[in-house]
């Protein structure tokens, strides 16, 4: 249990971590190539246990000091990630497409993770069905082959930029024969991060950022050596308990590019920011102002920022409507911010958001990774106490954030 006590205006400098969405795949693509790769800023996260653990049941080696982890596919792993550590976290399905780009064969289980809506993994399996994969599912387990000649490249279409079809592709295309034209590929920056990572592998890749990604397939790929770009999710939920604190907050080690849609969002609710070339600063104090909000893929505003900007909302002067695009359930954080004093109704995939003078401090429970970040938030900004359970959600994204909040300034300890 995490407990927060409001009212206490956050000010000083931090450094965000390494971004957990870059590190998953990035960490998975150590699959790609028998040599040693080494990868820093990787943070200490459940997401990251979970998935060192998925590869090492899987007879990959690997080691970690602090936040370097260095990883080994030799020859003769094992090509079986089994349920109960894929069932833990959905991004598990990503080895996928590296084990049938190097060792032809892969069986996966069905993946699991955050309870927010079906995010179905067809665009994954029917795109390397066109790189000629054999797919079948037995048993709840993704059971595929290729050809003895492996997979070959091919054109690609998705009907919606998933991040973890163009991130299973990618890494499938990488050893292909030939060319694979990935169309309507997604944009995030993390995307862009796992390019750079394959790049320092030895791989081929052209479009990266672009709704139009180019692979041309090479024999071997080489041990890789990058640092994880920094996490824009923390990097917008760090700077949304600044601003519902009245507090001034720089955080360093980030891109600001990498967050504009966010930054500009705290711009039109009264924040003043300042963009760096590696840093960005925020500052507000007075009321802020309502502003409406509609989830979208990159370079729009992120569905991983959705709920903490509700929870700004909630003190915000004015109603504001925030619009859900990505996933159908993921206002599962509504009725707890309620508890807590805030003025929310829903209607289908749209909330809206009635700001009210304070919250009051309250028992509540986490429901997932960014719902839980988004109670820290609220609990900030709270008269009084708010007790908030369920934080194992809030250790699968987040390092340390109740440390990191109290050097700012924030009345938050860990129970138990």
């Amino acid at each position: 249990m995490i407990v927060v006590r409001g009212g206490s205006p956050l000010r000083g400098t931090l450094q965000v971590s390494g971004a957990k969405n870059a590190a998953l795949p990035i960490l998975i693509s150590g699959l790609l190539s028998e040599e040693w790769s080494t990868f820093g800023r990787v943070p200490h996260l459940d997401d990251i246990a979970t998935t060192l653990g998925l590869l090492n049941e899987m007879g990959v080696d690997y080691d970690r000091h602090d936040d370097t982890v260095r990883i080994r596919a030799h020859k003769n792993i094992s090509t079986h990630a089994p349920y109960d550590w894929v069932v833990k976290m959905r991004a598990s399905v990503l080895v996928l497409g590296p084990l049938l780009a190097r060792f032809g064969k892969a069986r996966v289980s069905m993946p699991g993770g955050c309870a927010i809506g079906s995010r179905p993994v067809n665009f994954h399996l029917e795109a390397l069905e066109k790189m000629g994969a054999k797919i079948a599912v037995e048993n709840g387990d993704i059971v595929a082959e290729t050809a003895p000649g492996g997979l070959v490249g091919a054109r690609i279409k998705f009907e919606f930029p998933s991040v973890g079809a163009t991130e299973n592709i990618l890494m499938a295309a990488v050893l292909a024969r030939g060319e694979t034209w990935i169309q309507n590929s997604a944009k995030e920056p993390e995307i862009v991060d796992l390019v750079r990572s394959l790049k320092s592998m030895g791989a081929n890749i052209q479009g990266e950022g672009t709704e139009e990604i180019r692979v041309r397939g090479v024999s071997q790929l080489q041990g890789a050596n990058v640092d994880v770009m920094g996490d824009r999710i923390e990097a917008g939920t760090l700077l949304a308990a600044a601003v519902v604190t009245g507090g001034s907050l720089k955080l360093t080690g980030i891109c600001p590019g990498d967050l504009e849609a966010v930054l500009q969002k705290f711009e039109e609710a009264g924040a003043t920011v300042s963009r760096g070339k590696s840093d960005v600063s925020i500052t507000h104090t007075g009321p802020l102002k309502a502003v409406d909000l509609k989830t979208e893929p990159f370079p729009g505003f992120p569905t991983d920022m959705q709920a903490q900007w509700m929870a700004v909302m909630s003190v915000a002067q004015g109603s504001s409507v925030v619009t859900e695009t990505i996933f159908e359930n993921r206002f599962m954080h509504v009725p707890e911010l309620m508890r807590l004093g805030a003025d929310i109704s829903v209607r289908g995939h749209t909330a809206t958001v009635k700001g009210v003078a304070s919250l009051k401090g309250a028992p509540v429970v986490a429901t997932d990774l960014r719902a839980s970040a988004s109670l820290v938030i609220a609990g900030l900004a709270a008269q009084g106490e708010t007790q908030i359970r369920g934080i194992h959600h809030l250790d699968r994204g987040y390092e340390n954030l109740e440390h990191r909040l109290r050097q700012v300034g924030a009345e938050i300890e860990r129970l138990g």
